[in-house]
């Protein structure tokens, strides 16, 4: 009985073992943050959520070097920056104490070496506050945008006019106060992307929660 017992626990850490290894970090991976509790994060999901489906707010590109994984993300606070694997898990909201993090992956042929070189070539950029395109800028969903592109060079993703106010019409207190800071008008009706409305595009497929 002892025997079969304790083979019986050596199978659940297997098994166990192995359920924490659901998701093996690929290049070209997208990972997409659960809207937090700030401001700038309320008011992005507010603006681009979608009903009855998870809030996002921000999106990063996976890479790997020598096996180990880690992002590349245009973020408010660095800019376009490599962030280590375990400081982006540990920025994200937490859902049942877990990271509020969803892997997705593109399902239609792109280099994602390609993509991830492009992406280092803007490393240092700064944040784009403005939602401008082609403003030597980066803002999240902007830079997987610009880096995922087919073999002829077009978007693997879809820019659409951009949208500001919340889900009654409203536009939030936040941005009105950041485009007038930055002197500017609200690019609403631009064309660009966001974290939302990227992640219910066609060519991707969730492959792991982390919630």
């Amino acid at each position: 009985m002892r025997s079969f017992c304790a083979i019986c626990f050596l199978l659940l850490t297997i098994l166990s073992g192995c359920a924490d290894r659901k998701y093996t970090p690929r290049n070209g991976d997208l990972l997409f943050k659960v809207a937090g509790e700030s401001e700038p994060s309320q008011a992005i999901a507010d603006a681009t959520a979608w009903h009855d489906s998870v809030r996002f707010s921000h999106v990063a590109i996976v890479a790997t070097e020598n096996g180990k994984p880690y992002v590349l993300e245009a973020s408010g606070k660095k800019g376009v920056t490599r962030t280590e694997w375990e400081d982006f898990m540990s920025s994200a909201p937490l859902i049942d104490g877990k990271a509020g993090v969803v892997a997705m992956r593109v399902t239609v042929d792109f280099s994602a070496d390609e993509a991830i070189a492009r992406a280092k070539g803007h490393l240092g950029e700064e944040y784009d506050w403005s939602y401008y395109p082609n403003n030597g800028k980066m803002y999240c969903s902007e830079l997987v945008y610009e880096c995922f592109r087919r073999e002829d060079g077009t978007p693997l993703f879809t820019a659409k006019p951009m949208n500001f106010r919340d889900s009654k019409g409203d536009m939030p207190k936040f941005w009105v106060e950041l485009f007038e800071k930055l002197g500017e008008p609200i690019p609403e009706g631009v064309e660009g992307t966001n974290p939302n409305d990227m992640s219910k595009e066609p060519i991707l497929t969730e492959v792991y929660r982390f919630f």
